[in-house]
């Protein structure tokens, strides 16, 4: 065989054995930036986000959001509280400059800021509103887990529930069974690690 055409031959080899690395690096760089910047697996455990998860159900997290986007009301998060060294996973009730009151068995949200020490009794046509919309499992109770009940939601924090309101460690007892005097019941943006993008087993949603 004539030595040019092997020597051809070879050569094409190395052009394909290249463009074959070279697209594989690629593609693992695309896949190591989308882990590790933006998007990241999860696997709810436990029962407090029921009905909207359920236990072992696998979520895509978005890493994003939290700290260049904005975040709204209803907006799932995963974060560690002040104080804490594990994940919690809740949904934003409270925004900032608002008061989440527990009124009975009725949580609401008002557009306005008190101080922690005053009386507030929340109606409709006070700026106020129940957080009892469609996520919330028939005939749920939003019960007050300790003595607190006036929630003020400062200029950089978010007031956040579970979906589960009479089984949740949240906002109302201060991440902890109760509040003390200087106990934090709020999530700042520090505390939050991503939010719930995407459901992907055992049925697919975006959130």
């Amino acid at each position: 065989m004539n030595f040019d055409i092997i020597k051809l031959r070879f050569t094409i080899f190395l052009l394909d054995l290249f463009d074959l690395i070279a697209f594989l690096f690629f593609v693992v760089w695309i896949v190591l930036t989308v882990r590790f910047f933006i998007f990241n697996p999860f696997t709810v455990v436990g029962k407090s986000m029921e009905p909207t998860f359920e236990q072992w159900d696998f979520i895509i997290v978005d890493k994003v959001t939290p700290k260049y986007g904005t975040l709204e009301r209803w907006d799932i998060l995963v974060f560690v509280p002040d104080d804490k060294d594990v994940p919690f996973i809740k949904r934003i009730i409270g925004m900032p400059w608002e008061t989440v009151v527990l009124d009975g068995w009725d949580m609401y949200v008002c557009d306005w800021l008190v101080g922690e020490d005053d009386v507030v009794e929340p109606r409709d046509n006070q700026g106020c509103f129940k957080s009892d919309i469609s996520f919330l499992a028939p005939w749920t109770v939003t019960n007050a887990t300790w003595n607190k009940t006036v929630f003020p939601v400062q200029e950089d924090g978010y007031f956040v529930s579970w979906d589960n309101r009479e089984h949740s460690t949240d906002s109302r007892s201060c991440f902890g069974g109760w509040c003390y005097a200087w106990a934090n019941y709020l999530v700042y943006p520090r505390n939050i690690i991503w939010k719930v993008s995407v459901r992907l087993y055992p049925s697919i949603d975006s959130f």
